[in-house]
């Protein structure tokens, strides 16, 4: 049976635009795409004596990251050169780092870097050792083959990133995960240059950071599973040796149920308190109106203030709804008497007296969209949940911020959506001053409906594409380049340990029971998962539901999507390639018909896979009207009524079936519009 992948997609050359100019011949697929690059003559040769040499002295974080980047070259290139030697001068690799490394990376260190391939060598020059990591992670991507030989071709590049704050949160505190998921996907971060690790550590479901001023608040707030002080310090050096700050979060003064599990003294309400399955917005919050409340945050936030070194702190903020503090005399009594109209400003209050603690250990305070409110502080960073309009509102008032809502990788939106999406665009009403206070983006990965066998899927290969959004210029907006791009690069993420790949196979071997379920991948190719939303509602999804089904083994916005949609376009245009393309079209829809009658077998012996029953009809359905689609094209043979037919056909089928929907069916109807249209 035939494959469509784009997974076998290699290379792409890059648009000439007044910010990327190079030849028109190809270069590996580079992403982020790098500010300037332009093509030289020939290309480098890699062989097994390939030298390193360092023009300045290197440091530990240097020689290490060198030695990582052999590694993964010798294993990609198949050269023996993870035991390259280091000589003093005039190396196959020179690098030069002219400033110091900074113990602390922080939020305004230079991160460019120039990278120089000749045919005689390469040079890679930067300011910090930051720098250096983003040019060898280039310099990876660089490297391929011609004519049967390892090369790097030849190219001279200067690079910087657009934002300073290029960000990855992903929630522990819904569904845990462990320490090597989180080092696995600071690798890929790395690859991709993104620059900022967000923990969230702590939610209404759990508490996961060890505090040993406060031991219950794991031993009670977590169900036992939670980070260890060692455990967080070794994530925070695994993340600096790769360019990578860590900023972690504790939400307060809501989704703070676990805390009060464990300590609920400092609580608004008197419980008492369990973990909660079920996820959503919970009226417990802290309590404002105590003195100990701040005492216990002093102490908690100076403890954790010295296992995360980063100058930034997030605090939350979002989603308290103030149910706990109007349904408490005391607290009502208080606001009565020190003036605060309603528990918006009473959250004022609290992130007040919060900013003075978190200043006092050395940190800013980062909050969500809510903590935006008149009268907060100019040096509070706001995180923007609500989108550009909010972010746009709070830069022009003079706070810095981080866009995350167009970059919600669970509303299971597709890269190109994601790629567009731009923290400041192009039509902005910024001033230029105002629009510095835009820090940059983050991608935010919510754990209600991942675990760690599905986390990876759910982030990887779309945040690559986010990754470009935040590094490259505003003016890289080419979404068939950007796709082009990523598919090669998917592949690159794998390498560095990702399971974005093997871990939805896996889980199809599983459901299907079968070491090549051939005719389960030819359905799963062209499925993704409905939104969180459609699926909270649809599944009632909480902490205990098995994310072991279908819709847990396919991936948003698989190749599928995009594949079909270059096909159609090219099969129904007027050029030598729509002959090609109707081929290839004809191909896929005949390998969905022929699947059909194997998957029913499956579905019927698998309970795990019974909800997908009419997805198996609906695939046979909709590859018979791309057949006749196609024979009505160049004859113009479809009958009359026959559109309205299909159309209803893709109309069924575009409603959810087991949490899933295909990924096709504009590209199909375009294709049936364009067959039916054809007749006179």
């Amino acid at each position: 049976m035939k494959h469509f992948s784009l997974l076998a997609s290699t290379a792409l050359a890059l648009m000439l635009t007044s910010h990327l100019a190079i030849a028109a011949t190809e270069l590996p697929a580079l992403m982020p795409l790098p500010s300037t690059i332009s093509q030289g003559d020939g290309s480098f040769p890699l062989t097994a004596s390939f030298t390193v040499a360092y023009a300045t002295p290197p440091d530990e974080r240097l020689t290490a990251a060198v030695n990582r980047t052999l590694t993964r070259m010798q294993y990609s290139s198949g050269v023996a050169l993870a035991h390259a030697a280091v000589v003093p001068s005039a190396g196959s690799l020179t690098i030069s780092v002219s400033g110091p490394d900074a113990a602390v990376q922080g939020v305004d260190d230079d991160e460019s870097y120039h990278l120089a391939v000749t045919a005689q060598g390469i040079q890679l020059a930067s300011t910090t050792v930051v720098g250096a990591l983003h040019g060898l992670e280039t310099l990876l991507q660089l490297a391929t083959f011609r004519d049967g030989h390892a090369i790097i071709p030849a190219v001279t590049i200067d690079d910087q990133p657009r934002f300073r704050w290029r960000g990855l949160m992903i929630d522990v505190a819904r569904h845990f995960e462990p320490v090597e998921v989180i080092k696995r996907n600071l690798d890929a971060m790395a690859l991709v240059k993104l620059n900022v690790f967000h923990w969230h550590l702590s939610d209404d479901q759990g508490f996961r950071a060890e505090s040993k001023r406060f031991p219950k608040l794991t031993a009670e707030g977590s169900h036992g599973e939670f980070y260890t002080q060692e455990e967080m310090r070794e994530v925070v050096a695994y993340a600096h040796a790769r360019g990578i700050r860590v900023v972690p979060e504790f939400d307060m003064p809501g989704h703070t149920l676990s805390w009060q599990v464990a300590y609920p003294d400092i609580g608004s309400t008197s419980g008492p308190f369990s973990l909660p399955d079920r996820f959503g917005i919970h009226d417990e919050a802290l309590d404002p109106t105590r003195e100990s409340t701040y005492k216990f945050l002093d102490a908690l936030v100076g403890e954790m203030a010295a296992i995360f070194p980063d100058a930034y702190f997030h605090i939350g903020g979002d989603e308290s709804n103030g149910n706990a503090w109007r349904s408490n005399p005391k607290i009502v009594a208080f606001m009565k008497s020190h003036d605060i109209k309603d528990t918006d400003a009473l959250q004022v209050y609290f992130n007040s007296k919060l900013l003075k603690i978190v200043a006092k250990h050395g940190k800013h305070m980062i909050g969500w969209d809510e903590v935006f409110t008149p009268g907060l502080p100019k040096d509070i960073v706001i995180e923007s949940w609500r989108g550009q309009e909010s972010l746009s509102k709070a830069a022009a008032q003079g706070y810095q911020g981080i866009l995350a809502a167009p970059y919600y990788l669970d509303g299971m939106a597709t890269a190109e959506k994601h790629f567009l999406a731009d923290p400041v665009p192009a039509d902005t009403q910024l001033t230029p001053e105002q629009q510095k206070s835009v820090l940059g983006g983050e991608v935010a990965m919510w754990a209600e409906q991942i675990n760690p066998q599905t986390i990876d899927s759910r982030i990887w290969p779309r945040a690559a594409a986010i990754a470009e959004r935040f590094w490259s210029p505003q003016s890289d907006r080419d979404v068939e380049s950007m796709y082009t791009r990523l598919w090669p690069v998917s592949l690159q993420l794998e390498t560095v340990g990702l399971t974005h790949i093997s871990g939805p196979q896996k889980m199809l071997r599983n459901l299907a029971q079968s070491q090549q379920p051939a005719d389960l991948d030819t359905l799963a190719s062209v499925l993704e998962p409905v939104s969180f939303h459609e699926r909270y509602q649809g599944q009632h999804t909480d902490a205990r539901t098995p994310l072991d089904r279908l819709v847990d083994a396919v991936v948003p916005d698989p190749p599928s999507r995009f594949e079909m949609s270059r096909s159609v376009n090219e099969a129904l245009a007027d050029g030598a390639a729509a002959g090609s393309a109707r081929e290839v079209l004809r191909q896929r829809f005949q390998s969905w018909v022929d699947a059909a009658a194997t998957l029913n077998t499956l579905i019927s012996l698998s309970p795990r896979m019974a909800d997908a029953a009419p997805r198996v009809q609906q695939l046979a359905q909709l590859g018979q009207t791309g057949l006749q689609a196609l024979k009505a094209l160049p004859g113009k043979t479809a009958p009359a009524g026959w559109r309205e037919q299909q159309t209803q056909i893709i109309n069924e089928a575009a409603k959810s079936v087991a949490l899933t929907r295909f990924t096709f069916l504009l590209s199909l109807q375009k294709l049936v519009d364009a067959a039916g249209g054809a007749i006179q």
